[in-house]
This record gives structure tokens, C-alpha cells and sequence, in this order.
């Protein structure tokens, strides 16, 4: 049986709730620039939802007005696994049974543990 491939996941429809790179610096109280370095040095990740919307962040990776815990860490695990932005966020929105819910839920209440030797057993 074949498992549909992350790379292929319709984010718009995954992901609920997106922002733009101008609010997520608003809300981190950091600037663009920031923003843009915390992307391309994987402490967030973004990609563009929907054709034509541009380039934006999960709204969910920003809690109470930081990186939600462990997400960095996460990012880093699945972009060693080369693994990019885009199958990172389908894969952190994807109901995972044996959590039970999504990664991105146990990130959110603290138990991101199992979610990184979830993600450290995928990227191998």
C-alpha cells in the first residue's frame, strides 16, 4: 500500500491557520530580517499554502509569543533527513496515530519527546 507522499499534501487544507512573515515578526517581537534568518536557519519554517499567496508560517509554530518548544529541534532532525519545508509542515499537521493527534499538538502541550524519535526514526 502506498502512503500518500508528504511533497504532496495540501497544505491549505492541513493547515488551518496561516500568517505572514511581517505578522509572525509581530508577534516574536523580532523583525523580517529575523523572521527570514530564523527560516533559512530552521528555528521556523514556511512555505507558500495556496498558488499565488506567497511565502507564510504555520500560525500554531508561535505560542504565547515564542517558537513553540522543540519545534527548532524538530526542523533540524527533519531537514537532516532532507526532508524540506513544506513536507516538514505536512508532516507536523498529519494526524500520527501512535501520538495519538499531530506532531504539532504534542509539540504545543509539551510532549515532544516521542514527536522527535517519531521524526528521528522517519529521517534515517
Amino acid at each position: 500500500m502506498n502512503e500518500p507522499r508528504l511533497a504532496d499534501a495540501d497544505l491549505a487544507t492541513l493547515v488551518p491557520e496561516w500568517i505572514d512573515w511581517a505578522e509572525a515578526a509581530r508577534q516574536l517581537g523580532v523583525t523580517v530580517g529575523k523572521v527570514r534568518t530564523m527560516i533559512r536557519e530552521h528555528e521556523l519554517a514556511a512555505a507558500v499554502p495556496s498558488p499565488g499567496a506567497g511565502q507564510q508560517v504555520p500560525a500554531l509554530f508561535i505560542q504565547d509569543g515564542l517558537v513553540v518548544k522543540g519545534l527548532p529541534g524538530l526542523l533540524t532532525i527533519l531537514h537532516d533527513g532532507r526532508y524540506d519545508d513544506r513536507e516538514c509542515i505536512a508532516w507536523l499537521y498529519t494526524d500520527d496515530e501512535t501520538l495519538p493527534g499531530r506532531p504539532i499538538d504534542a509539540l504545543r502541550e509539551n510532549r515532544g519527546s516521542e514527536t522527535k524519535r517519531r521524526a528521528q526514526a522517519m529521517s534515517l
